[in-house]
């Protein structure tokens, strides 16, 4: 029989080893009489005498069965049951700050855990990076980008020509309208080229993949599905394959799907089309392309950037920019080398910082939650003083009594782990809701097998922090019986006080940490808020896009017509006062345009001017948008039909060109030496494009129509734009059902997309701040819940323990006030070492925040004032309430007790 079904059959192996003792006795009683002639009761005295102890006979065998151990934590178990049932208040309170503690710790793990610490969902996601440029030369790029992306010249080199990499491919993301199928829509359209899918090696659920074969310029064109728009659209039906669907006025065959979950770079997609390169009208310039490669085993990183270093002389060589009047290896002077980021990083990008900030300050959160779990266990301990001297008397090992209390911390942690996975599960939708709005890996959250590991590892963490101090208390009783017994009517010693008191000024000091980092993020909002964005009333202000693909109408300007019929038929809606429109609206995370831009009578070089943000607007839209024009004129539409050489330009960059805006007004520039002058004819306020955190960049507002330098001076309008218009109703259903009207009274085909609000971007670009903010503001106001639960706690103890003491000093003249000013006193002086001790931690902790606040010194006097003096006030309050029982004391009653 092996010891585990031993284990399940212990009560009957019991039953039979009692059997076989009493039949032992019983036939040794019987033999003594028979040979000794001695009565029954004197046999059976006999038969036990020479038999020994029955039950000492019984354990000692039981022993040797190894399970008396087991038997003794089940008794413990259920001890432990038995006096959380007898102290309901006691447990709900330990078991509701364990649950809310472990639970919130669980929800930001699971978040940290899926974008963080797991691996890409790609095979081999080691070997996946991102591939991008530094470009140090090309003054003005870096003010308004990450790096320098590809240009289809340097991804034709990089494919021919590299050493390093598996696979590699650019891409970019953008919409496209779908048409045929239902309604006209825009979709969200991933464009890639040969190697992205490669590299990133992952099968299509249904066809296959999207080869070099599809990407012939001129040739059959063909498209991917996502596999939610494969859903969404044709209901998972496998016979797509093989049908056609209308893009952008393309017939394109469905050639596969896409599995589920599966993103480019972290990009979102519904179809998946081709790029269709064509290596004889490539030039070197056109750096807009995402690059993904997929390195060969064993290759690093570095090997990589010096194999891009190698083939940037290649592609200089190889190809010029002769069609746009410049060309050979000017760009030389950007100083352009590798910068190759592992995909993890790149998917990842600034978030990390974030999570990592709030798993910090939820962790403080619970070791806040265990010192209130162990002053709680504390205080009952010294409650239990009589009963452990008394069991220490009669033989109990101190070993014993400390195990006994650790079971009950471990049941006690379980039980609030268990109830904490119910809360975490609720965390986990706060944060899907007020987490950023494009949070990475969003979709791969889950609550899986590592959170119920991580759950359960915190629980018995837990346990054994609370625990052990509980367990040390526990066994050094007072061993005086009569000690012991003079109950809780005895004045506290210092000895027993000072261990709550350690672990108050402890819970104070945590507090403090989190509460100055949530109010220096307060401020950082405030600050935020304070920035003026460059436009106005943006609640009032509606947006939405559209593109009108060239296969739809082909000519620019009656292309530009139609933009105008669309604007002039949203200005004419009820409630609607103003309407333009624009390529980029700020803070959209479109990906900007950008060139040099040469000042008249400044060095003309090529390479010598720095790199400059370009916009097109329409007349109206500065109006509309509330950005006011600080010198000059908004466009006129005779303008822009007219192909005038007229330009309006970004304050900063006025200043910077010309010393001042009105100066600017009358000054010229141009992109390109072969280009005719532009004219300034307005200046218009500085516009932080992507977000109020970051620097506004020196912007040039082109009319969206204009001549191409670089195309022989052809007309080019802008055909995927944002149209604006301010109405009171803005952000209403009744408007985007008129707004959807209106469009396609001008034209039936156009898919309206994007409706939103400018506040709606607005809040969208402090996302990470709001977020940030309100997760510390969370945990900051439980550990100051908690501390003031804790300061509560010990006063209201002490107060109870010293009645004795109280009476005294009542019957000596003591006044009431005075009693209660000593509790009170003696609160504020654990809050003030805690505070102190605090300071000094907040201060490195607000040094890591750095990267975080904007506006706000790390160390900002007022944050470091403020809570300091919030503490002590609540100090204060949570001590004066336990501390007025004093009044209540009656001297007499409390010298009778006595």
């Amino acid at each position: 029989m092996s010891w585990l079904e031993r284990i399940f059959r212990r009560r009957s192996l019991y039953d039979e080893l009692d059997e076989e003792v009493r039949e032992h006795i019983e036939e040794k009683t019987e033999q003594l009489m028979r040979l000794e002639n001695l009565s029954r009761v004197e046999a059976r005295h006999a038969a036990v005498r020479a038999f020994g102890n029955p039950t000492l006979v019984q354990t000692r065998s039981r022993e040797v069965w190894q399970w008396p151990k087991l038997e003794s934590f089940v008794a413990d178990l259920r001890l432990a049951l038995r006096r959380l049932r007898k102290s309901p208040g006691f447990g709900i309170t330990v078991l509701l700050t364990l649950a809310i503690g472990i639970g919130a710790n669980t929800a930001v793990f699971t978040v940290v855990d899926s974008i963080l610490l797991k691996p890409l969902p790609y095979p081999q996601p080691e070997q996946l990076v991102a591939v991008w440029l530094h470009a140090p030369g090309a003054a003005g790029l870096t003010n308004f980008a990450e790096g320098l992306r590809l240009s289809p010249s340097m991804y034709l080199t990089f494919a021919e020509h590299n050493r390093t990499f598996k696979s590699i491919g650019v891409w970019i993301s953008g919409t496209a309208n779908v048409t045929g199928i239902a309604k006209p829509e825009e979709v969200k359209a991933t464009y890639i080229s040969d190697g992205v899918l490669q590299a990133f090696d992952v099968p299509p659920a249904a066809g296959r993949w999207i080869l070099t074969a599809d990407q012939v310029p001129h040739t059959h064109e063909v498209a991917m599905l996502s596999y939610g728009y494969w859903q969404r659209r044709f209901g998972g039906d496998a016979s797509v394959i093989g049908r056609s669907i209308q893009v952008d006025s393309h017939t394109r065959e469905i050639i596969g799907v896409m599995p589920r979950g599966f993103e480019v770079m972290n990009q979102d997609f519904d179809v998946l089309i081709p790029f269709a390169f064509d290596p004889r009208h490539q030039i070197l310039a056109g750096f807009g392309y995402n690059g993904i490669g997929r390195m060969k085993p064993g290759v690093t990183v570095g090997e990589a950037d010096a194999d891009i270093a190698r083939m940037l002389n290649i592609w200089m060589d190889s190809w010029s920019n002769e069609d746009s009047g410049g060309g050979g290896h000017f760009y030389e002077t950007w100083k352009i080398s590798g910068a190759i980021r592992p995909m993890k990083q790149e998917v990842i990008g600034n978030i990390g910082s974030v999570l990592w900030v709030v798993m910090g300050t939820i962790g403080v959160v619970m070791l806040i939650a265990c010192t209130n779990v162990a002053n709680l266990l504390l205080v009952r301990a010294e409650g239990r003083q009589q009963e452990l001297a008394i069991r220490t008397a009669l033989g109990a090992g101190r070993t014993r009594i400390a195990r006994e209390v650790l079971t009950e911390c471990v049941l006690l942690a379980l039980i609030g782990g268990v109830a904490g996975i119910g809360i975490a599960m609720a965390g986990l939708r706060l944060l899907a809701a007020i987490g950023p709005a494009k949070l990475p890996r969003v979709h791969e959250i889950s609550f899986d097998a590592r959170s119920i590991a991580f759950t359960l590892g915190l629980s018995l963490f837990s346990a054994l922090l609370f625990g052990t101090i509980a367990a040390m208390k526990s066994m050094r009783p007072n061993t005086s019986l009569a000690h012991a017994s003079a109950g809780r009517t005895a004045s506290v010693s210092r000895d027993r006080q000072r261990g709550r008191n350690v672990l108050v000024i402890a819970q104070v000091a945590m507090a403090m940490v989190l509460l100055i980092s949530a109010v220096l993020m307060i401020r950082t909002l405030a600050a935020l808020r304070d920035v003026d964005p460059g436009f106005a009333d943006a609640n009032h202000v509606q947006t939405l896009r559209i593109a009108i693909p060239q296969q739809l109408i082909p000519d620019a300007q009656m292309t530009l017509r139609l933009e105008n019929s669309i604007a002039d038929k949203l200005a004419a809606i009820p409630g609607v006062d103003s309407a333009g429109l624009v390529r980029d609206v700020p803070m959209d995370e479109i990906d900007p345009a950008w060139n040099n831009i040469f000042i008249e009578g400044k060095d003309d070089r090529a390479g010598s001017a720095p790199m400059r943000l370009f916009n097109y607007v329409s007349p109206g839209y500065f109006h509309t948008q509330g950005t006011r024009l600080v010198a000059g004129r908004d466009y006129a539409w005779d303008d822009i039909y007219g192909l005038r050489s007229v330009g309006i330009v970004s304050e900063n960059l006025a200043r910077e060109s010309w010393g001042s805006a009105q100066a600017a007004i009358g000054k010229r520039f141009r992109i390109m030496p072969t280009q005719a002058w532009i004219e300034v004819v307005g200046v218009a306020q500085d516009v932080h494009q992507n977000g109020v955190d970051e620097e506004s960049p020196a912007t040039v507002y082109w009319p969206v129509m204009v001549k191409v330098p670089w195309a022989n001076n052809a007309i080019d309008t802008q055909r995927f734009v944002t149209f604006v218009l301010h109405s009171d109703r803005a952000g209403t259903d009744s408007l985007r059902g008129e707004i959807q009207q209106a469009v396609w009274q001008v034209n039936g085909n156009l898919p309206v997309a994007s409706m939103q609000t400018q506040g709606d971007l607005y809040s969208r670009s402090m996302a990470r701040t709001s977020f940030t903010l309100v997760m510390l503001a969370i945990a900051g106001a439980m550990a100051l819940a908690l501390s003031l639960i804790g300061i509560y706690g010990v006063i209201s103890y002490a107060v109870s323990q010293r009645t004795r003491e109280i009476g005294i000093r009542m019957a000596l003249g003591a006044r009431k006030s005075e009693l209660r000013w000593m509790f009170v006193r003696s609160a504020l002086a654990l809050t003030g070492i805690g505070v102190v001790i605090g300071l000094g931690a907040a201060a490195g902790v607000a040094r890591m925040l750095k990267a975080l606040l904007f506006g706000v010194s790390p160390l900002d006097p007022i944050s470091f004032a403020a809570v300091p003096f919030l503490l002590a006030a609540a100090s204060a309050l949570a001590s004066f309430v336990p501390a007025s029982r004093v009044a209540s004391v009656n001297p007499v009653d409390a010298l009778k007790d006595e």
